[in-house]
């Protein structure tokens, strides 16, 4: 139970102090530039794409076979597929209406569902290998500051307080420790449950980072900087994850 309390305080922490990093980025840079969030956006986009291929997806197919790891994957990308349908409709349905604030909001709601399956990766990943669960925390944490400013920016535009902005982006972070809690657990009960977990939370990682921060960061700037942001962000989670 030791071990399970201190895996979701982990999955929470990475959750909480990511985006929270990017909410505090509001004292610094009232209006971030459209470079500068494209290239934090690619990096974050690398990272997760270094971590998802070269740690944990292999461990998956590891510990399930390929097979039921594939099958995760694909449930992974079907349910965030679905979550981001919803999403696109409600925005849809608030055009007429839009605001910064209510983009803000709108963005946070992707990230409080995001952070689900990410939190789910470090849970399970932990009760495979420390050093993956760890290695997850860390990239996964990175990768949420730049969710954090992308959910500031239009918060603070649109006239919400600087204290209030970081209040609700580290209100962003919790579901992060509630999936880390819930992996860890059924990991813990399954050891089977652990690989097909990795797979679906691959999955729904994969589809995030390709459907929605490679090409938010290329629409950004139109550069060749995105590009160079990925590259880095990939270099860096190797290293990372060499060096936990």
């Amino acid at each position: 139970m030791g071990s399970i309390l201190l895996i979701t305080i982990i999955g929470l922490l990475s959750g909480i102090i990511g985006t929270g990093l990017g909410g505090l980025t509001t004292y610094i840079f009232r209006k971030p530039t459209q470079k500068f969030l494209s290239t934090i956006l690619g990096m974050s986009g690398g990272l997760m794409i270094s971590i998802v291929c070269f740690d944990l997806l292999p461990e998956a197919f590891i510990m399930v076979g390929l097979p039921l790891g594939i099958f995760g994957i694909i449930l992974g990308v079907l349910l965030i597929s679905l979550i981001d349908e919803i999403i696109i409709k409600i925005g849809k349905d608030k055009k007429e209406r839009d605001s910064f604030i209510k983009t803000g909001i709108l963005i946070g709601i992707g990230i409080l569902i995001h952070n689900f399956p990410e939190g789910l990766a470090i849970g399970s990943g932990y009760m495979a290998t420390a050093n993956l669960g760890l290695s997850l925390a860390i990239i996964i944490g990175i990768h949420n500051i730049p969710e954090g400013i992308a959910m500031a920016t239009p918060l603070t535009i649109g006239g919400i307080s600087k204290a209030r902005t970081l209040g609700y982006t580290i209100i962003a972070g919790v579901p992060m420790g509630v999936g880390a809690f819930i992996g860890a657990i059924l990991g813990e009960i399954s050891p089977l449950f652990i690989g097909w977990c990795l797979g679906f939370a691959g999955g729904a990682m994969l589809f995030i980072t390709c459907q929605e921060i490679i090409p938010k960061s290329r629409e950004m700037w139109k550069g060749r900087i995105s590009a160079i942001g990925i590259i880095l962000g990939m270099i860096l989670g190797i290293l990372l994850s060499s060096m936990i």
